[in-house]
């Protein structure tokens, strides 16, 4: 996949601190990224300087085949769609009216306006000025006019906050599209949660830095947090509180429910081994919460 944003070597001071501390970090044509961190940790400070709203301290950037801080004027610039995480939007006009205020600052038609309206949901109150609208209408306007022109690249910041589970579902649909035609998408969010499924891979910051970045399944291994298998028995084996071999490392959590923490490639067999009197098999896998609670302590 051609790259759509390449960062080199980046860091990022204001006076004595470090926002940004020498990161390396490619985000692909057609991927989805999810950046995590604390505040502070300098996910803002990166979002920045891909728009170019920030030069760097030192290193490179390239979005989109550019160098985004060069000017206001270039292709890069009308192929990035963005929504910051605070949407301020002027109270006085109206959706249409702000959508076509935006699709003019980004030298886009504005024939195509009532169908975005409509993909977001907001169709029906299009004409009702933004001082009347609830945070979650907000929220749709702002993206809107993230996605005016079909961008190549869209950066967002805690894009979901104030959408409703069905309005999140209608969000996620809109970026499969988008990545279907090619477009890369970086979702800075502290909705961990919901990001798993959601998107290809996870970059970690902390304190400026970049300590992890990789698919779900790689940061569990660097992580080495092992799975857990629980299940329930019609009652608690003795064998269990007496650490006989059959039951050995298998731990009692109420009555009957039993937990048992192993590797990764010894579930498998864990499994098979297992009584058929054995009820309500769950297997345990680290959450991306618990990923980022270890990337974060410095444990991984």
């Amino acid at each position: 996949m051609d790259a759509a944003v390449v960062i080199r070597g980046v860091s990022r001071r204001y006076g004595q601190r470090e926002a940004v501390r020498d990161v390396d970090l490619t985000l692909r044509a057609g991927e989805c990224v999810g950046l995590v961190g604390h505040n502070g940790a300098g996910k803002s400070t990166l979002i920045k300087i891909m728009l170019g709203l920030v030069r760097p301290s030192a290193g490179s950037v390239q979005v989109l085949g550019e160098d985004p801080s060069a000017g206001p004027g270039g292709r890069a610039r009308r192929e990035l769609g963005y929504l910051p995480e605070n949407v301020a939007l002027q109270p006085s006009m109206t959706g249409a009216e702000t959508l076509a205020f935006y699709a003019r600052l980004k030298r886009q038609p504005v024939a195509g306006n009532a169908a975005l309206l409509e993909r977001v949901g907001i169709e029906a109150v299009a004409h009702r000025r933004v001082g009347a609208y609830s945070k979650g209408m907000r929220q749709r306007l702002g993206l809107a006019q993230a996605l005016l022109g079909r961008p190549r690249a869209l950066l967002l910041d805690e894009p979901t906050t104030g959408l409703d589970p069905a309005l999140r579902q209608s969000f996620y649909d809109i970026l499969r599209d988008l990545r279907r035609d090619g477009a890369m998408v970086l979702l800075s969010s502290h909705a961990l949660a919901e990001l798993e499924g959601q998107v290809d891979r996870v970059v970690v910051m902390n304190q400026g830095r970049k300590v992890a970045d990789g698919g779900i399944g790689d940061l569990r291994r660097l992580a080495a947090i092992r799975p857990r298998i629980r299940l329930r028995l019609p009652r608690t084996p003795p064998a269990v509180a007496n650490r006989a071999d059959a039951w050995a490392g298998w731990s009692p959590v109420s009555d009957g429910l039993l937990e048992l923490s192993c590797e990764e490639n010894e579930v498998a067999s864990v499994l098979r081994g297992l009584p058929e009197t054995a009820r309500e098999i769950e297997i345990i896998r680290p959450s991306l919460d618990d990923l980022y609670a270890a990337f974060q302590s410095g444990v991984a």
